[in-house]
């Protein structure tokens, strides 16, 4: 790739520098297997497996090779799945493996492929009705159950005895496959589950009937229908989730509870370390109820009850049994969040806990940021942790964000930094490094100039970037951007240079950048996450506030008569609420994709936040940007606002920004609206992604050209 390239461009044709970074790690009889394509500038993914005794690296699966070179053809249900993930590459974008890593399986274009990881031979597409969704081996490899058309069916590994184990008995209903809420939401992308033995499932099945219907349009093309998606926006009814024991003669036996008081089916785990686990919430999320499966009857015992006055979290990995037969669960107590195996706890405020990695009888493996009782608090760093009942070991050494995936003594640890691009991928045995997945991502054409700090009387996290070059000392004075996401499940202050990249490039225009993650955000505490209760908005903006003021205080050349914010998603948001709400500080806002009217987004989301609507009303009022009164009163000190939105949307509806945009109209507030065609809540188009930072960086220059005046 050349050097001349441009950020904009190589940013956008790189896929946010994320294509031929290696990722989804397994393991395969002491092997490594992995996604990744073969060049920084292709965006399709292969199958690989690495030999860390020898450093070999195997080319398993090519797209090109299997698709003969045809484009590939997704189906409605898959282009969803991947939008829930935020999934944007081609060919293999996710696989399974049974539990002795032999039998590695994938779709393309819906078709289902398998291959033998131990004999070396090519993949092979096994005949079944399609297209194939989220296909996965038994733990003994001798099955793969699959979704098609709604219907969980299996096939033998060796592709010979398909059938359908349930099928839906109403146009509403599918089997096997996570709803919106649960893909969106709850970080839970399945909707079955193996029995260790291979000898049946649980499996979800999903009822979108009491769903309202909303309709998705393509007004570029006008001959188009519309898309019909079952949406459930706050205070309306949800899918209704069920669970079903399925054997592989196709019996069924549903698994009880209570559904109206426990509607949420928040994970499922069954390993052999004990019966079937079920995850459950009620509708306000105060409760998270923890049963256990009788397999042979089908009943449920209740095993745990967790509650909380505000909310309780969902995290990946937990519920969970260790394997010998030990409850692991995570709690929030006393100012953190801890790793709690058979009612003991195993950390303390020195930690807060963000996921369990793994599980095994001598410890758990975790991910944790500095807790409030650390003694030696850390900025935007998460690291890896082994968690034992004699002590808490670190893993990850570098100061920077870590993630691993274990396997008995081996480890892939997934490290970025401060002092390298991407991430480095190193494989350990019994803590050693013994090999390192090699990565084809590009190198940037710039590099970040970050400055992590906390800001303020309660110590928010920032991140504070200037221009490449600049010099305090110079006497110039540097319009402000801030550049948050500011709200749950999105911190933007990291201790890694991919992180900052956008941040650097707008900086290199001519802003001093700052990034500042306040409360609501996570990695804090539990407190500082569930402060925002019933005001997540205002909450969220006053300390953007209190951030820019902190930080501007000990810089007098950042210039506060020109400071402009910018976002996307619920830092969208923020970024319009900031325009509206604060004018007297902010001067310009860029808004892409921006919830405005907390009435108009998902029910397990907003709810938590903001309580159910008709019981919460002052809540949804404060948090709503589209309130006419609210919108008449800043009429007369009108900021420049640009909103940007995907008309293809599925998840914050371009509803949001036209409804603003209307209500602004009325309002007598000029603003600019860039609707882009054809683009979802990702962008992962290329011109797309390009040009949308050139239209922004040209609209806050001239916005914030001269000190702004009312």
């Amino acid at each position: 790739m050349s050097s001349e390239i441009t950020f904009p461009r190589q940013y956008a044709r790189t896929q946010r520098f994320t294509q031929g970074a290696p990722r989804s790690f397994g393991f395969a009889d002491g092997r490594i297997t992995f996604l990744r394509s073969k060049a920084a500038d292709d965006s399709t993914t292969c199958l690989w497996i690495l030999d860390p005794d020898t450093g070999d690296e195997r080319l398993v699966a090519d797209p090109a090779t299997l698709l003969g070179g045809a484009a590939e053809d997704l189906s409605a249900e898959e282009r969803a799945r991947r939008e829930r993930s935020r999934e944007g590459a081609a060919g293999i974008v996710g696989y399974a493996l049974d539990s002795a890593g032999d039998l590695a399986v994938f779709t393309l274009s819906g078709r289902l492929f398998a291959v033998s990881l131990s004999t070396g031979e090519a993949p092979r597409e096994l005949a079944v009705p399609g297209p194939v969704i989220d296909p996965r081996p038994s733990p003994t490899g001798e099955w793969i159950a699959y979704v098609s058309a709604g219907t969980l069916r299996v096939v033998a590994a060796d592709g010979s005895g398909d059938r359908a184990l349930a099928e839906p008995d109403g146009d509403d209903v599918t089997w096997g496959l996570a709803e919106f809420i649960a893909a969106e939401e709850m970080g839970r992308f399945r909707g079955y589950w193996w029995a260790p033995d291979g000898s049946a499932l649980i499996a979800a099945r999903v009822d979108n009937a009491p769903v309202n219907r909303w309709w998705i349009s393509d007004p570029a093309n006008p001959a188009a229908a519309p898309s019909e998606v079952a949406y459930p926006a706050a205070g309306t009814a949800n899918a209704e989730v069920t669970a079903w024991l399925i054997g592989l003669d196709g019996a069924r036996t549903e698994l009880t509870w209570d559904h109206d008081a426990y509607p949420y089916l928040a994970s499922v785990h069954w390993s052999a370390g004990g019966d079937p686990l079920l995850s459950l919430q009620p509708r306000d999320q105060k409760v998270l109820l923890t049963l256990a499966v009788d397999v042979a009857a089908g009943t449920t015992r209740e095993l745990h009850r967790e509650h909380d006055d505000v909310w309780i979290d969902l995290h990946p990995g937990v519920p969970a049994w260790t394997p010998d037969g030990r409850l692991v669960r995570l709690v929030d107590a006393d100012g953190a969040r801890r790793v709690v195996v058979a009612d003991k706890e195993l950390t303390d405020r020195r930690l807060f806990v963000r996921s369990i990695l793994d599980v095994a009888d001598e410890d758990v493996l975790i991910t944790a940021s500095a807790g409030t009782d650390a003694s030696a608090p850390e900025i935007g760093e998460i690291h890896v942790y082994r968690v034992a009942p004699d002590g808490v070991t670190r893993v990850s050494a570098e100061p920077g964000v870590h993630t691993a995936v274990r396997a008995g003594d081996t480890t892939v640890l997934v490290s970025a930094t401060p002092e390298r691009f991407g991430t480095r991928v190193a494989v350990l045995r019994d803590g050693v490094e013994i090999a390192a997945v090699t990565s084809h991502a590009a190198t940037p054409v710039l590099t970040p100039r970050v400055e992590l700090l906390r800001a303020g009387a309660r110590g928010i996290p920032c991140a504070l970037i200037l221009p490449t070059g600049f010099d305090p000392a110079s006497g110039e004075r540097l319009p402000v951007l801030m550049d948050p996401y500011g709200g749950p499940h999105g911190p933007r202050v990291l201790a890694a240079r991919n992180p900052h990249l956008t941040s650097q490039w707008f900086a290199d225009q001519g802003f001093a950048v700052l990034v500042a993650d306040g409360r609501g955000t996570p990695g804090h505490s539990p407190e500082w996450e569930k402060s925002v209760h019933l005001d997540l908005g205002p909450i969220s903006l006053q300390d953007q506030v209190d951030a820019l003021e902190a930080v501007a205080a000990e810089r007098p050349w950042l210039d506060t008569t020109r400071v402009g914010i910018r976002g996307w998603s619920y830092g969208g948001y923020l970024a319009a609420l900031a325009v509206l709400r604060r004018p007297d500080v902010f001067h310009a806002a860029v808004a892409g994709a921006p919830v405005t009217d907390m009435a108009l987004y998902d029910t397990h989301y907003t709810e938590r936040y903001h309580g159910l609507p008709a019981e919460q009303v002052e809540a949804y009022r404060r948090g709503s940007l589209v309130s006419g009164s609210e919108l008449g009163e800043v009429a007369s000190t009108r900021r420049a606002l640009m909103l940007v939105h995907g008309l293809a949307d599925d998840n914050v509806v371009a509803a949001h920004t036209l409804r603003l945009s209307g209500a602004l109209l009325a309002a007598g507030y000029p603003h600019e609206v860039l609707p882009l065609s054809g683009v979802t809540h990702m962008t992962p188009q290329e011109q797309v992604a390009e040009n949308l930072l050139l239209f922004q960086v040209e609209f806050l220059r001239r916005s914030l050209a001269r000190p702004a005046t009312d």
